[in-house]
C-alpha cells in the first residue's frame, strides 16, 4: 500500500499533506570513538555571516550565522552534501537526493527545498526509508561542479558550515544520541569526513567522528556549550519534527 494512504501506485510522488511518520528506531548499541577533528580557520565564502545584525520579533537576539539572520539560499543545499546526500549532473543540470528513516525528515526537506525555489519529490525505498530527490535544475549545477571530481564528492576549498546549512543537515541525518547528537554522514564519502569535521570545528562543534563499525559515519556533537551552540545555529523546531529529534533552544 502506498505510504500515502490515498490509493496512489508507487512511485516518485509530490508529497501528500498527511503523511504517516513510522514508530521510532530501536536504542542504538553503545558507539566507539575515533577521533575529534581540531578546529580549522580557514577562508569564509560569501554568504556565510548574517544579511544583517537583527534581533527576531520575539526579542531574542538571533546567533552569528545562525539558520534566522539571512535568507534561504541555493547555496544552503550545501548541508545536505555535508551529510550523506548525493548530487548528480546531466547535462547543464544537476539534481540532489538524500534518503532518509523518517516521515517528518521528508515534510521540513520538501519545505526547506520549496522556500529556496526548488521542486522536490519522494518515494518510499522498499526499507521503511524515503528518498527525497529534487527536480533536475540548471540553478543546482554549480553546486555540483563544486562537489564533484568526477563521480566523487568531495567539499571544494573553502567549504565552511552555517545555521543554515547545519540545519539542512539536521533535519535530512541528525539523531539525537544521549548525551549528544548524531550528524550522519554518507558511507562512501570517506574524502568528506575529514574537511567536514574541520568545517564542524570552525563553527564551535568539534565532534567525534565514529566509524561504520561503531554505528557511523557520523560526527558525534556532545557536551553542554557544544550542544547549545547546535540549538543556537539551527534554529527553532520545525513543525513536522518531533520535540526529542531535533536540539533544544535555550
Amino acid at each position: 500500500m502506498p505510504l500515502n494512504g490515498l490509493g496512489e501506485p508507487p512511485g516518485e510522488q509530490v508529497l501528500p499533506a498527511l503523511f504517516p511518520v513510522p514508530d521510532p528506531a530501536p536504542p542504538a548499541p553503545a558507539r566507539r570513538r575515533v577521533s575529534r577533528p581540531e578546529a580549522a580557520d580557514g577562508p569564509v565564502g560569501p554568504g556565510s555571516g548574517p544579511a544583517r545584525p537583527a534581533t527576531a520579533e520575539d526579542g531574542r537576539q538571533l546567533v552569528l550565522f545562525g539558520a534566522e539572520t539571512a535568507e534561504p539560499a541555493l547555496a544552503d543545499l550545501a548541508g545536505l552534501l555535508a551529510g550523506p546526500a548525493e548530487v548528480v549532473r546531466m547535462g547543464g543540470t544537476a539534481r540532489i537526493s538524500v534518503v532518509v528513516d523518517a516521515a517528518w525528515r521528508v515534510h521540513v526537506l520538501v519545505a526547506e527545498l520549496a522556500q529556496r525555489g526548488i521542486a522536490a519529490s519522494w518515494e518510499p525505498t522498499g526499507d521503511e526509508r524515503h528518498a527525497v530527490r529534487t527536480s533536475y535544475a540548471r540553478t543546482l549545477k554549480p553546486l555540483a561542479a563544486a562537489w564533484l571530481r568526477g563521480t566523487t564528492k568531495r567539499p571544494p576549498a573553502g567549504f565552511h558550515l552555517n545555521g543554515r546549512r547545519l540545519r539542512l543537515w539536521l533535519a535530512a541525518a541528525g539523531v539525537a544520541e544521549p548525551p549528544g547528537f548524531l550528524l550522519r554522514l554518507g558511507p562512501a564519502d570517506q574524502e568528506c569526513w575529514e574537511p567536514v569535521g574541520a568545517a564542524l570545528g570552525a563553527v564551535g562543534l568539534g565532534g567525534d567522528l565514529l566509524d561504520p563499525a561503531a554505528g557511523g559515519p557520523a560526527y558525534l556533537v556532545t557536551g553542554r556549550r557544544r550542544l547549545r551552540r547546535l540549538a543556537e545555529l539551527v534554529g527553532d523546531r520545525p513543525t513536522a519534527a518531533p520535540p526529542p529529534a531535533w536540539p533544544e533552544r535555550p
